[in-house]
């Protein structure tokens, strides 16, 4: 099915598909232009960061991948994944008011669990021809997990459910105010091409934010406290010696001292 709508841009939706992740790079691959949102009820594989699998369940979650062709330089690109991310947790907030936080670069968590994960992956031929597909996965109306998730993971259902009465989440209308959202701030942000105009609301729902974090860095492992992100979307550590650091996400990930928040 395939469909457009005020805020500029076209959407293929699937009822089951591999990836929305793949089926937008083939998108992109056959021409299409600016701002396709693919969406799927099932994915069969789905995409984590650094090649992970993202488990994809049918029964009224949102699999979902924006494909981008920005006019802004390929330095800028990354940071479309902070978009995002801060997009979605403003979403949650505003639409289920529930306490939607961002783990850093591009996690959502509720209560210290994972509800929302983001693949960004950049696709480039040449320095002048390359496109960006931003890929989401929400666990919205998930009622259960597998054992080994069930402590890092969660769904907007299950935190939901005691004020809701059980009854499940209109999907679709959060896609659209996702969307609406993201319009909002991918327009700031590209003003400056940088996280200048959103540094502060991203650092307002950083639950990483003066916490002590553990930086698991191929060229060896640190702790520290992050004190949020700077204009480029780094997350700033203080070593424990006082030293600063710039971490970019890239290979490096963020943890807990004591767990994945």
């Amino acid at each position: 099915m395939t469909g457009n709508n005020k805020m500029g841009y076209s959407m293929l939706y699937f009822d089951e598909i591999d990836s929305t992740n793949e089926e937008a790079k083939r998108q992109a691959d056959n021409g299409v232009a600016d701002r396709l949102l693919i969406v799927a009820g099932h994915q069969t594989k789905g995409k984590g960061r650094r090649g992970r699998n993202w488990e994809s369940p049918a029964g009224g979650n949102i699999f979902m991948s924006l494909l981008l062709r920005p006019d802004f330089a390929i330095e800028s690109a990354s940071m479309v994944t902070l978009v995002m991310a801060l997009s979605v947790a403003q979403t949650i907030r505003e639409v289920m008011q529930l306490p939607a936080f961002i783990k850093w670069p591009n996690d959502i968590v509720i209560e210290k669990k994972k509800v929302v994960g983001i693949l960004t992956e950049l696709h480039m031929k040449d320095a002048c021809n390359w496109y960006l597909i931003c890929g989401v996965g929400i666990n919205v109306n998930q009622k259960e997990f597998p054992e080994e998730l069930s402590q890092t993971a969660t769904s907007l259902w299950l935190e939901q459910r005691e004020d809701a009465g059980g009854s499940d989440i209109d999907s679709d209308r959060l896609t659209h105010k996702v969307m609406e959202r993201f319009e909002e701030n991918y327009a700031l942000f590209g003003k400056r091409a940088d996280m200048s105009d959103l540094m502060r609301a991203y650092n307002e729902l950083l639950v990483n934010k003066d916490a002590a974090v553990k930086v698991l860095d191929p060229k060896g492992e640190f702790e520290g406290t992050a004190l949020g992100i700077n204009k480029l979307g780094e997350l700033l550590v203080q070593k424990q010696d006082g030293s600063m650091e710039n971490i970019y996400a890239g290979e490096v990930s963020v943890r807990g001292i004591y767990g994945y928040v």
